[in-house]
């Protein structure tokens, strides 16, 4: 089995003037050519989170090719966050799709990665085999930072620009740029059927006290798909890393990837 470290971390190219750092393992080759699994982080986080770095260390472990990269303003892809866009994201994600794997690939989308993966769906929609969503946070600009200020507070974030939102894992505040809620408009996908028709399971904590464990209940509605399951679990946070919640998003993968139900 071939290791993975840091020393496998490479750069890809973008028209957009950057690199995107990201870790690619091939696996082994296939007759039908197999399927592979990209991983999209949320946001504030990188390709190195506890998730990632397990699920990764299991496709290793069974061969199975991997992929998992940082978004523009994250991690060692670097750049300032605050001028980040959801056009942007998905621009970043089509090029990973594009020149760095193979095959059909599992989307693994965690909280923003889950809003990216429902978007790729319209972007890359033959590259795209199935899907898993941890905490997947569709249309969060609007409908868990926009939609619950008063127009007090609305006004004033389109005067100042930013919006400091108290960080519960860290004591230093996330900040929104009005830029980002602005440009993430043309990108909402909740008010419309979601056109994927392939399988689907969405991980979602009842304890998450930042993205509701109903949107999972909403995207399910909203995709074409007859084949999407809803897993619940009832002690899980928003971060869903705990071995136990793990190990339930390598138990989809296994199934979808041997096609059974």
């Amino acid at each position: 089995m071939q290791e993975i470290n840091d020393s496998d971390i490479k750069q890809l190219p973008t028209k957009r003037g950057y690199k995107l750092a990201y870790q690619h393992y091939g696996g082994k080759p296939s007759i039908d050519d197999g399927v592979g699994i990209v991983f999209l982080h949320g946001h504030g986080s990188d390709m190195k989170g506890s998730k990632a770095e397990a699920l990764m260390q299991w496709a290793v472990s069974k061969d199975i090719e991997f992929t998992r990269f940082d978004l523009f303003g994250h991690g060692r892809t670097g750049g300032d966050i605050l001028s980040a866009t959801i056009g942007q994201w998905i621009e970043d994600s089509c090029d990973i799709l594009d020149m760095v794997t193979t095959r059909k690939q599992i989307l693994v989308g965690s909280s923003l990665g889950g809003w990216i993966m429902l978007l790729l769906c319209a972007y890359r929609p033959q590259r795209i085999a199935s899907l898993i969503g941890i905490a997947a946070a569709p249309d969060f600009t609007k409908r868990l930072i926009w939609d619950i200020l008063d127009t007090e507070q609305q006004n004033t974030f389109r005067k100042t620009g930013l919006l400091a939102v108290p960080n519960p894992y860290s004591d230093t505040d996330v900040v929104y740029p009005y830029t980002l809620i602005q440009e993430a408009e043309k990108h909402l996908i909740l008010q419309n059927p979601i056109d994927f028709k392939g399988p689907v399971v969405l991980h979602h904590g009842l304890c998450d006290a930042e993205v509701p464990w109903q949107t999972s209940i909403d995207i399910a509605h909203r995709l074409k798909s007859e084949n999407v399951k809803i897993h619940l679990d009832k002690t899980a946070t928003h971060r869903y890393s705990q071995t136990e919640q793990i190990d339930a998003i390598i138990g989809s993968l296994e199934t979808l990837i041997s096609g059974t139900d």
